[in-house]
């Protein structure tokens, strides 16, 4: 059983975070925010993948300008990031941002963070201070060190620096995010963090990677930090199309037993007696699992003789071989089928088992 570590809590627009909240799952857009279709098509497809907050680049005024026609088509909330111009911050805000995230200390001055501050508190947005082990001051690395396993205490100071400066001016609507890309030292720096303070965290391991390394970096990092009890909002950093970074953080939340959304997918490894297209197959059954909210045991297997079997416990699956291919419930046949219609069929008893699902909780959200 993991005990959560405890914090305050805030709340960017309709989601808490910190406290007694469930672990959010954060993604970034890639599109440039001053794009709106784009960028409201992105959102679209991030929150049918289950992203509960979304976070966009504000390089210029444009992008700034922009939040709010994105706003106004999407049910997400907003967090702008922002660096080196107290302006654009200002300016996000402004235009119907729910949350920022900063470096307080490259805005420009205490004068320029204060309208920043100020700008927050009249909007209701929290602010996310967020340090890089490539951005912390020179004073902190002659003093710690570079951060590392061993020594992370540089990332710390600065960020709990940065937190002081804010505190100053009276504010306390805040997360942290203090990122490294090497395992370790996120792990290390994370811990030390908690131990310091109780606001909310968000974790992350900056620049992991595509899809491999950045899976492996990040679920390692990261699921060590969950299953401690640390954290209260996360995002998995892919250079991949960032639908990819919400698979893998439902995947990390179901292994540890924290949040599960929506099906789960059983996929043999193939070997020797696969006949079919096994690895597209379950990558294209996994796309269409994503979007469903139902919470089933899916298996796509490639032997038609052993899959059944093997994957007894789901409650659906495919297996196919030599033209052939079959749709087993629990380990017994279901149906039979050609192995060209193998597929479009089964995605159609997903689609069944999907809305009779939710007409299910429709009815029970009814009752109460």
């Amino acid at each position: 059983m993991i005990e959560r570590r405890k914090t305050r809590q805030i709340r960017i627009g309709t989601v808490p975070v910190g406290g007694d909240a469930p672990i959010s799952v954060q993604s970034m857009c890639n599109t440039q925010t001053s794009d709106v279709e784009a960028t409201t098509l992105q959102i679209e497809q991030l929150a049918q993948a289950g992203c509960e907050l979304i976070r966009v680049a504000v390089p210029d005024m444009a992008a700034a300008r922009a939040i709010t026609a994105i706003r106004a088509h999407i049910n997400l909330p907003l967090i702008a990031d922002i660096h080196f111009d107290a302006r654009l911050a200002v300016a996000a805000l402004e235009h119907g941002a729910q949350g920022i995230r900063i470096n307080p200390g490259n805005l420009g001055g205490a004068d320029k963070l204060q309208r920043v501050v100020h700008a927050a508190r009249a909007h209701g947005a929290p602010i996310r201070v967020g340090v890089n082990s490539g951005s912390i001051d020179k004073e902190l690395l002659a003093r710690h060190g570079y951060p590392s396993p061993q020594q992370p205490d540089a990332l710390i100071e600065s960020a709990l620096d940065k937190v002081r400066q804010l505190e100053r001016l009276g504010f306390s609507e805040l997360k942290i995010s203090i990122k490294s890309p090497d395992v370790l030292t996120t792990i290390a720096s994370y811990r030390l963090l908690a131990k310091r303070c109780d606001y909310p965290l968000h974790l992350g391991v900056t620049e992991a990677g595509g899809l491999v390394a950045g899976t492996v970096k990040s679920s390692l990092a990261l699921g060590i930090l969950l299953l401690e009890g640390i954290g209260d909002t996360f995002r998995i950093s892919l250079t991949r199309d960032p639908v990819e970074e919400l698979r893998v953080a439902y995947e990390l939340l179901r292994s540890l037993r924290i949040r599960e959304r929506g099906p789960e997918l059983i996929s043999c490894p193939t070997c020797g007696r696969t006949r079919i297209d096994l690895f597209s197959l379950a990558e294209q059954v996994e796309a269409r699992l994503q979007t469903m909210q139902a919470p089933l045991k899916v298996a796509v297997m490639g032997c038609v003789v052993n899959g059944p079997g093997e994957a007894r416990e789901a409650d659906i699956g495919i297996a196919g071989g030599h033209g052939v291919g079959i749709i087993f419930k629990k380990g017994e046949l279901y149906k039979k089928v050609t192995e060209a219609d193998l597929l479009p069929v089964f995605l159609q008893e997903l689609e069944h088992m999907e809305t009779e699902y939710q007409r299910k909780q429709q009815g029970r959200t009814g009752q109460a």
